[in-house]
């Protein structure tokens, strides 16, 4: 998008401002479907650097997201928790994962997770 869609960046302020991860969404970015819960920046970080220090291979790439988001007015990035990029009839990774979208680059929306079933 050329211009952040104002109602997107509402409801990601809402969500940092109450520290919920109860709200669903559904982006389209960058060609990608990608569904799951808004959580708040800090929320994110937190469970981001938890998942890193617990790897082997990662941890050291954990103290990166430990460091306190910048204070911003407006928020830029939708931060998912517990999130699946939908291709076919698969979401990947089926048990979620943790992702984090520029705002800008959400073309399309929709309130609500999707999920497939093969019922």
């Amino acid at each position: 998008m050329s211009k952040p869609d104002e109602l997107l960046v509402d409801i990601a302020a809402l969500v940092e401002s109450g520290h919920s991860n109860q709200m669903t969404l559904t982006v389209v970015a960058g060609g990608a479907v990608i569904t799951g819960r808004l959580a708040p920046e800090a929320v994110w970080r937190q469970r981001v650097s938890e998942v890193l220090a617990d790897s082997a291979r990662l941890s050291e790439f954990s103290a990166v997201f430990t460091a306190p988001p910048p204070v911003e007015k407006t928020p830029t990035h939708l931060h998912f928790h517990v999130a699946r990029i939908l291709q076919g009839t698969v979401g990947i990774p089926e048990t979620g994962g943790m992702y984090r979208v520029a705002i800008d680059d959400v073309s399309a929306w929709t309130m609500g997770d999707f999920s497939y079933s093969d019922r």
